[in-house]
């Protein structure tokens, strides 16, 4: 179980903050005041991140007749979660923040489940996951602005291996990752530096790296503004971040 601790940021009340949520503490929003003050992108970044989300679930489930989501990394809830935007699915939520798990209880039904674990804990997942979700089904994985959290030294390549190995045929892998490909180096030295928690922006290259023997869905992985676009306009220096989906 995860410690409640406020004098921490914690990504996901950090989150919260960006978006104009209330569930959050003086340490996460320092924390965020501190990064945007590098980044004056972050809140254009994180809602874009949450359309990305609505695309991709969207699409997953009209076109490709996905019914099971596992949401890791899913934050506090906010208007347009996986559930909501899929409401014939089964959706599992993972998160390692105690107000999340607080949040989520709200949430559970017969369809919709969460566990409280690391995306460093592939086992522990995917074990609690059987409980809720057919893994011999198609299932979409959705790792949205989690894995720059996690350092080259945890080998987040193969916390995503252990993940897409464990699902059937059809099944998707769906990513959008914070790059440092359109912020000064100075900036990207600040954010990584470790006051705001641990992690590494990472670059094109190293982001498609993801969807190693996997099938990129078009358009590819791209500028997160770039998949599939909705009506706004934002360009990619804005977000700085990478998306994209790719079938098991």
């Amino acid at each position: 179980m995860s410690t409640f601790d406020t004098s921490v940021p914690h990504p996901a009340r950090r989150y919260d903050y960006w978006l104009g949520g209330k569930d959050n503490f003086a340490a996460d929003r320092e924390s965020g005041d501190a990064i945007a003050a590098q980044f004056p992108g972050i809140r254009t970044a994180v809602v874009e991140n949450r359309r990305f989300l609505r695309r991709a679930v969207r699409m997953l489930a009209a076109d490709e007749g996905v019914r099971q989501f596992l949401d890791i990394g899913t934050g506090l809830p906010t208007a347009g979660n996986t559930h909501e935007i899929a409401p014939e699915a089964r959706v599992v939520y993972v998160d390692n923040d105690p107000l999340v798990l607080t949040h989520a209880r709200a949430l559970l039904t017969g369809a919709t489940s969460y566990i409280d674990a690391d995306l460093r804990d592939p086992a522990t997942i995917l074990e609690q996951a059987r409980e809720t979700l057919d893994f011999e089904r198609p299932i979409a994985v959705m790792l949205l602005a989690v894995l720059h959290f996690v350092p080259d030294e945890d080998d987040p390549y193969a916390k995503v291996r252990s993940f897409a190995e464990a699902l059937a045929p059809g099944s998707f892998v769906a990513i959008s990752h914070a790059s440092g490909d359109w912020l000064p180096p100075e900036v990207v030295a600040s954010i990584t530096s470790g006051r705001h928690g641990t992690g590494r922006l990472r670059s094109r290259a190293e982001v498609t790296r993801f969807f190693d023997g996997l099938d990129l869905l078009p358009p590819g992985v791209v500028p997160l503004p770039d998949w599939r676009p909705g009506p706004e306009k934002v360009e990619a220096a804005e977000v700085s971040m990478y998306a994209g989906v790719a079938r098991v």
